[in-house]
């Protein structure tokens, strides 16, 4: 069984639409890849796969999506 890579807490995350239909991508709050990115408070413990993130230019929280949506920016891209 493949080990799920979560980000680390606290880390800049985008969210990955991945396959994703164009139709069903606008049923979230998320915007592609681009900078400003959003903050990965972590998992929900009593909920896991699910996760808290911040985005960090409106200020609002985002909680209850796959953890696995959310793919961590790698130190260079930051």
């Amino acid at each position: 069984m493949k080990k799920r890579e979560i980000p680390r807490p606290l880390s800049y995350v985008y969210f990955d639409f991945g396959k994703m239909r164009k139709k069903d991508q606008e049923a979230y709050p998320f915007r592609h890849k681009e900078w400003l990115p959003y903050i990965f408070l972590g998992e929900i413990p009593n909920m896991p796969g699910h996760c808290i993130v911040l985005d960090p230019s409106t200020h609002e929280i985002y909680d209850g999506y796959h953890t696995d949506d959310f793919k961590e920016y790698k130190e260079d891209e930051v």
